[in-house]
């Protein structure tokens, strides 16, 4: 039991820097539409599932090499780069209103089509594509490298 708390650890720290800091990233930077917001969700849960997914499958994954040769979809670190996203639509002035894109009315709700990069995200995290993992390659690293 206490062996598994450092990589339990490691995952909730995950699911709160790369899977909710970037979704209240984006809705701090003007999208919140109640359809950004479900996004942003689906975003966010994607990322918990991917995570704890990996964590039930790890011994398996890692089979007797103690090494996991391939991840099933994303890891969720890849979510960095969403966060480079708002960043630089700050750093050009596009915080608020104006975001690239715009917005569209889809019912009673607004959509920023920008937030699509995020159920895009969350839709790679959650597929069975097959991701090589090329550090499983270095000599002397383990499945938490």
């Amino acid at each position: 039991m206490i062996a598994r708390f450092g990589p339990d650890l490691d995952s909730l720290v995950d699911i709160v820097s790369f899977g909710v800091a970037p979704a209240v990233l984006g809705f701090t930077l003007g999208m919140r539409g109640l359809w950004d917001c479900a996004v942003f969700v689906f975003f966010a849960v994607c990322g918990v599932s991917r995570l704890a997914g990996f964590n039930v499958k790890r011994g398996e994954l890692a089979g007797a090499t103690g090494r996991v040769k391939n991840f099933e979809g994303t890891s969720i670190p890849t979510s960095v780069l969403i966060v480079l996203l708002p960043a630089v639509l700050y750093a050009l002035g596009y915080a608020g209103p104006p975001l690239p894109f715009g917005s569209v009315a889809l019912g009673p709700w607004t959509l920023h089509p920008l937030v699509l990069i995020y159920a895009m995200s969350g839709s790679a995290m959650g597929s069975r594509l097959k991701i090589p993992n090329l550090r499983s390659e270095l000599p002397g690293r383990g499945i938490f490298l």
